[in-house]
């Protein structure tokens, strides 16, 4: 058995504006009152991105629903609550064959949990074997990430939580405005920020020290682009991310009043960590 995850949730970073002068002419003139225009565009956008980020920050939870595609074409699927509050932390329905667990859950789905750090697998009790008669698998994020990456996870860390890559949203040196849309029923704005590879190198500086984590999480991609659809209230509906030929796709409701993720019962769980550790040549 192989265990696999994917942090669905990245940061993004950019670069500053730049305004372009003019020379006393009149068609200098109005390129620079073009670039002043522009310059004062971003600065609304960042705005509202700081606002969203703040907004998201202070509800510290959400109810997800969740694609990330590998590169595959087979998109993985989650469903369920987010919580960032007081560091990362979910309980998901996850497609069963995605997670390939099909020898230990035969329901098409499988509950997955994520608390201070440590993953949790509903799994069917075996009748043999290092599982025999648990109803849960344990697999520390360490076995995942190493023990630098897993910090990133664990003591009120935000790694892999939609506020981080929010966060990051003003590093971005090239975002727009791309106007009103409808998504799931509200009416949003569509911002739109790009990463180069520069940017991505800021990235990197932003996270030194998770860098196991980091390579997760970028699949050693060296540039993103990500959109987000932002309401009335300032909370994001969507949020849709691309890395080299891996993407992901968010959607958000009911921000906040979700119900709290606790670890299931040591007594009902065998814990398989140093086994996955083996397995990964850790």
């Amino acid at each position: 058995m192989k265990l696999r995850h994917t942090t669905a949730w990245v940061g993004l970073t950019a670069a500053a504006l730049v305004a372009v002068t003019g020379c006393g002419s009149e068609g200098a003139g109005e390129t620079t009152k073009k670039a002043a225009e522009a310059v004062t565009g971003s600065d609304k956008i960042m705005a509202a991105l700081a606002r969203a980020t703040d907004r998201t920050e202070q509800l510290g939870s959400a109810e997800v629903s969740m694609s990330t595609d590998l590169g595959t074409g087979k998109p993985i699927a989650m469903e369920g609550t987010y919580s960032w509050g007081d560091g990362m932390a979910y309980d998901v329905q996850m497609d069963t064959a995605a997670a390939q667990m099909q020898e230990l859950q035969d329901d098409p789905t499988i509950q997955v949990l994520l608390v201070d750090g440590v993953y949790y697998y509903d799994v069917d009790p075996q009748a043999s074997g290092p599982i025999a008669g648990k109803e849960w698998i344990k697999v520390d994020s360490s076995a995942v990430f190493g023990d630098s990456g897993s910090q990133a996870y664990k003591g009120g860390g935000d790694a892999g939580n939609p506020t981080a890559s929010m966060k990051s949203l003003k590093y971005a040196g090239d975002v727009e405005d791309l106007g009103a849309e409808t998504v799931n029923g509200q009416s949003t704005t569509h911002y739109r920020a790009v990463l180069d590879e520069n940017d991505m190198g800021k990235f990197k500086d932003a996270y030194s020290g998770e860098d196991s984590m980091l390579g997760a999480m970028t699949g050693g991609a060296t540039t993103m682009e990500m959109d987000i659809w932002v309401n009335d209230k300032d909370l994001p509906v969507r949020m849709e991310q691309v890395m080299g030929s891996m993407s992901i796709s968010m959607d958000f409701a009911k921000f906040g009043a979700t119900k709290d993720i606790a670890a299931p019962p040591a007594a009902q769980t065998a814990d398989l960590t140093e086994a996955v550790k083996e397995q990964n040549g850790q």
